[in-house]
């Protein structure tokens, strides 16, 4: 695990912008775009767009893993919960 955030260089609509996450997070991070198969700076833009002003990217792309997985569990969940 790594205390310390790692800086990255992204995209945006053709600007160029650093971000900073734990290894684990741009693990995760990237895994996701996978899961989606789209590129990790259009989807490092589409949460850009709808992170308002109240965070910064680093947070609102950390947020954005923790939701993603906490619904993946809580679907995971309510399969367990009620098998077909």
């Amino acid at each position: 695990m790594s205390a310390r955030p790692r800086k990255h260089s992204l995209t945006l609509r053709g600007h160029r912008t650093s971000v900073s996450l734990e290894d684990e997070f741009w693990s995760a991070f990237r895994q996701i775009a996978e899961e989606q198969s789209i590129a990790i700076n259009v989807l490092a833009a589409r949460i850009d767009e709808e992170r308002g002003t109240d965070a910064g990217l680093a947070t609102a792309i950390r947020v954005f893993v923790l939701a993603h997985y906490q619904t993946r569990l809580e679907a995971l969940e309510a399969r367990l919960e009620n098998p077909a």
